[in-house]
């Protein structure tokens, strides 16, 4: 154990570790992560976070303000990479976290955590321009194929990192998806891109994936008996935002994004009693 506290230590410090270190990081995860469900059960108390991005700084910013691992939960609701300039440190410190504290940490997966999108949005550059090698890219993309797809947490809030898909009515039906592949389109793509909207029923969304209304999310909790869907994939300017009356609760985590949208980061604490507290913090 004294061999991954030192590379959490290292990472948390924005040194990044060696392509050795990143491969035997990836194998041990994939060890843990394959025998977690497609919706992982999450303990309360727990602290839920966004998008990151690569946006190192935010991460240790919010465990500096709410508590580290182990002495707290925390549940990641996906888009680690691209964009941001420590993609890699990042994913590292996390993947490294679940190792040591897997019970104290999930992490499920976004639609960046993917070969097609990450080839082309910064990762994938981020890892030669490092490593000058493609191979610890390879590396992390093979991992992010066993993320889990979302996280229940004590059954009652659902985690997704964009939203719901009219192939999956229940809990149930995403747990019977098979995850361990690159994202394709389907059940799995909607999950990871589809998104609230003001107009009832399923649309198409203008980028991929659709958009569901608040007639979906109210019936979709009804019947999975949940108090309201917490997601992420969009860039809220004041941190977080709630919409469908309460029902579905959007946030994220990376302040002023890409150094371009002045917008604030936002996270959400979930107490024992599932008492839900949202906490914005201003850009960096």
């Amino acid at each position: 154990m004294e061999e991954i506290e030192s590379k959490i230590a290292q990472l948390l410090n924005g040194r990044a570790i060696t392509e050795n270190e990143i491969k035997s990081l990836c194998d041990k995860c994939k060890e843990i992560l394959i025998k977690e469900s497609n919706v992982a059960f999450v303990r309360a108390p727990v602290i839920v976070c966004g998008d990151f991005h690569g946006q190192l700084n935010n991460l240790i910013e919010i465990f500096n303000m709410k508590g580290h691992i182990p002495t707290k939960n925390y549940l990641f609701i996906g888009d680690y990479v691209d964009r941001g300039r420590n993609s890699v440190e990042l994913i590292s410190l996390l993947i490294a976290l679940k190792i040591r504290y897997p019970d104290c940490i999930m992490l499920t997966r976004g639609n960046h955590e993917s070969r097609s999108i990450s080839r082309w949005y910064g990762f994938y550059d981020e890892c030669l321009h490092k490593y000058h090698s493609a191979s610890v890219w390879n590396f992390f993309t093979d991992l992010f194929d066993y993320f889990p797809l979302a996280g229940i947490i004590e059954g009652k809030i659902f985690g997704i990192h964009g939203g719901l898909s009219p192939s999956c009515e229940t809990l149930e039906d995403i747990n019977n998806l098979n995850r361990i592949k690159d994202i394709e389109e389907g059940a799995i793509c909607d999950l990871l891109y589809s998104g609230p909207d003001e107009r009832s029923g399923w649309g198409m969304s203008s980028r991929i994936g659709k958009t569901f209304g608040q007639d979906i999310s109210q019936e979709f909790n009804h019947r999975n008996k949940l108090e309201f869907i917490v997601r992420a994939h969009e860039v809220v300017m004041e941190g977080y935002k709630w919409s469908h009356e309460n029902n579905v609760l959007t946030i994220f985590s990376a302040s002023n994004y890409c150094s371009l949208f002045g917008n604030q980061g936002g996270i959400v604490e979930i107490d024992e009693n599932l008492n839900h507290n949202c906490i914005r913090f201003g850009p960096l």
